[in-house]
């Protein structure tokens, strides 16, 4: 008898299972969680380092990276406000490295949550005086340039 049972058992608890997946059939769509959200400082890792800020010909630049160790042949992801926002940029361009940017990799950032941001790529070696550069193309001035430091 207890043979004849075991099917029957595990049929059961097969069954149970697959219901506790199944959600009330409702007319009423089920509403959304708000999405949360992020202060405009928040980086990727939720902590970020400030890295400063400057003015250039008018151009009020503040920049700042997230928390962690930087790496040579890694990247670190870097965020730009331009006059508080997007500032008046057609495109904005950063790297880690010396100045003239030999050894390493200009990347163009993009727009994300009303700021400019990148993953910089960080040099292999990594020059002893490193900062963060970056440049800002406006149409009406052209390209300028400024640093930060890293802040290691």
């Amino acid at each position: 008898m207890r043979i004849a049972l075991f099917p029957i058992a595990v049929f059961a608890a097969a069954a149970l299972l697959i219901g506790c997946e199944r959600k009330p059939e409702t007319s009423e769509p089920t509403p959304s969680p708000a999405p949360k959200a992020e202060p405009p400082a928040a980086g990727h890792s939720g902590e970020v380092i400030e890295l400063g800020e400057t003015t250039i010909d008018g151009i009020k630049v503040k920049a700042s990276r997230d928390k962690g160790e930087i790496k040579p042949g890694g990247d670190s992801p870097i965020d730009i406000w331009i006059d508080g926002g997007l500032g008046n940029a057609a495109a904005v361009r950063f790297w880690i490295g010396a100045e003239d940017a030999k050894g390493s990799v200009k990347a163009k950032a993009d727009v994300e949550a009303g700021h400019w941001h990148t993953h910089a790529e960080v040099p292999d070696p990594l020059p002893v005086s490193s900062k963060l550069w970056v440049e800002i193309e406006t149409k009406e001035a052209g390209k300028q340039m400024t640093s930060f430091p890293l802040k290691m």
